[in-house]
């Protein structure tokens, strides 16, 4: 399906791009966030009750992956097998699920490998002043730590960098599209899109193609990725490399993952409070950050497809009827729908620590911000062009209905969240630039 794609990147851009009343969602005027978030798989992805929730744990769903292997040759004497990358054996802990692979895009580490070149290669970007990891960091979990991202052209983009670890988990891709649910889709994305320009290759595809072709190491490292193909310096071979190299962004080490595997000295006895109070009904956080990757809307090898909630968490109301600022506007900006107006994805909290500013456009500082936030059931914004009080927004989640808590308790849910960093994630070398 990809390839054919890649003849008409522009007709693909639109699709995902443009203003639909379309969008395989559910109908929210019929139905709630709580609706939509779906109870049935609350329960399954979260573990047992821990003061409230265990917000961390869950099944495994499939097998540990492929094992590896080469194509053999033909049995019956014909011609001999198109040649194939070895497949890709997943090394994951017990407690995570496979993530999907396409059939049409399988994993090898070959492709992997040409995918971490690309995303760290500025040449992806028309000006060659910025590559994919420009706007994800791996220190910083794969964001930028900018309030909103700058493009290649030095615009500024109206959203903040999302972090893209356990990003082949994710259900849809960025924070307002539910129109956007394959990596090899995304990639398109800030490659060839015009509004915002972030790597700024529209209509550029050849001249991106030939830039590649003059790099003496890409040779052997397409060649490697796609044996089969005749000419492997291809649009799609570019796509799903890179689709490739973000799947396998696995973070599964944090203290906390280790605690939930039975290291009793893994969390300190705040950061075990803080986890009790986050997974608590009076702090209503684990409805929407639940399950192995804190994320409420995931998919994996065995899990059925179901709705993917959006949700307004109350930043905005500068019309007393919920109105967020243009442009974002949430997945309104899609459907044109007034329910769906303030509505975002929510994010995985791995890593949640290093990937501030935080919110769709980063406007709020730091997570004790985030935490004040969110006791307060909404923001109040008392002065400007953006001026209301979005704790008394009709649009917004049932589940921001507002706590109290003390300030031992605040100290404890911060330190709760620094136990959710990875560091090993933070710092793997299989990660990192490979150019000198």
């Amino acid at each position: 399906m990809l390839s054919r794609c890649m003849s008409s990147i522009g007709v693909l851009l639109v699709v995902l791009l443009a203003p639909s009343a379309g969008c395989g969602q559910r109908d929210p005027e019929n139905e709630s966030d709580r609706g939509q978030a779906g109870e049935g798989d609350q329960q399954s992805e979260s573990g047992a009750h821990q003061g409230g929730r265990t917000i961390g744990s869950g099944g495994r769903a499939g097998s540990g992956g492929a094992g590896a292997g080469v194509a053999g040759s033909d049995a019956s004497g014909g011609e001999p097998p198109i040649p194939t990358a070895p497949t890709y054996a997943w090394d994951l802990p017990s407690d995570f699920p496979t993530p999907v692979v396409p059939e049409d895009n399988p994993l090898s580490e070959a492709k992997i490998e040409l995918g971490r070149h690309l995303f760290y290669d500025k040449r992806l970007s028309l000006s060659e002043t910025q590559s994919c990891a420009s706007c994800h960091e791996q220190a910083l979990a794969f964001t930028d730590g900018r309030v909103t991202s700058l493009g290649s052209t030095a615009q500024a983009h109206p959203r903040n960098a999302m972090s893209l670890a356990n990003v082949g988990y994710a259900a849809t891709l960025t924070w307002a599209n539910p129109l956007l649910t394959s990596l090899e889709a995304q990639a398109l994305v800030p490659m060839f899109g015009t509004e915002p320009v972030e790597l700024g290759l529209n209509g550029q595809e050849q001249e991106l193609l030939s830039r590649l072709r003059s790099v003496s190491a890409y040779a052997p490292l397409f060649e490697a990725a796609y044996p089969e193909r005749e000419d492997p310096f291809t649009l799609t071979s570019v796509v799903q490399a890179l689709a490739s190299f973000q799947r396998v962004l696995i973070s599964s080490n944090s203290r906390y993952d280790r605690h939930l595997r039975g290291d009793a000295t893994a969390l300190t006895a705040s950061e075990k409070r803080g986890a009790a109070l986050f997974g608590s009904e009076r702090l209503e956080c684990f409805h929407c950050h639940s399950g192995f990757n804190l994320q409420d809307a995931v998919r994996f090898e065995g899990k059925p497809a179901t709705a993917t909630p959006f949700h307004n968490t109350a930043l905005y109301n500068i019309d007393g009827r919920g109105a967020y600022p243009e442009p974002n506007t949430g997945v309104y900006a899609l459907t044109q729908n007034a329910r769906d107006m303030g509505r975002f994805r929510v994010p995985t909290l791995r890593n949640i620590a290093v990937t501030g500013p935080y919110m769709h456009d980063g406007s709020i500082a730091s997570l004790s911000e985030v935490l004040d936030h969110y006791a307060a059931g909404g923001r109040s914004i008392t002065e400007g062009d953006y001026a209301g009080d979005g704790s008394k927004s009709p649009l917004k989640s049932p589940f921001l209905v507002g706590f109290e808590i003390t300030a031992t308790e605040r100290e404890d849910v911060l330190a709760f969240f620094e136990s959710l960093t990875d560091t090993d994630f933070l710092t793997d070398p299989r990660f990192a630039n490979p150019w000198p």
